[in-house]
């Protein structure tokens, strides 16, 4: 019949968003960065860009975005490149980056900033065997 439940899509939401935030340690930023990250796997992950695999589509957002091969460090074994602020809110369409800065209670240039400082972590950590896993998240 319908989608899953708001309560339902919350709870999801909120279980997403304590997973990432703990991939970045116990810090404070952790939580709210957490929540951040959350939001943009969220929003990616409802564009279809991955094939409901939100690392996918954002993996996919990212290349077409221009960052393709810093992405491709933070997936593969190696040393992981970084990124700025600046250069991910160039990569994500706007609404998307707008959508989760409100979501966050931020404004787009610090939840890009954000973003940068945590994505290559995440993304390494969310692809230990150097792919992204199919059906992750």
């Amino acid at each position: 019949m319908g989608g899953p439940s708001r309560k339902a899509t919350v709870m999801a939401e909120n279980d997403l968003e304590r997973l990432l935030g703990g991939l970045l340690g116990d810090s404070p930023e952790g939580s709210g960065v957490g929540r951040l990250l959350a939001s943009l796997f969220s929003e990616v992950g409802d564009s279809g860009q991955g094939g409901g695999n939100p690392l996918q589509g954002l993996v996919n957002e990212l290349d077409e975005g221009g960052l393709a091969a810093k992405v491709r460090s933070w997936i593969g074994l190696g040393d992981n490149e970084p990124v700025s602020g600046p250069e991910l809110a160039q990569a994500l369409p706007y609404q998307v980056l707008d959508r989760v800065a409100q979501q966050g209670g931020v404004s787009p240039e610090q939840a890009a900033d954000r973003l940068a400082a945590a994505l290559p972590q995440v993304v390494d950590k969310l692809t230990p065997e150097g792919q992204v896993p199919e059906g992750l998240l």
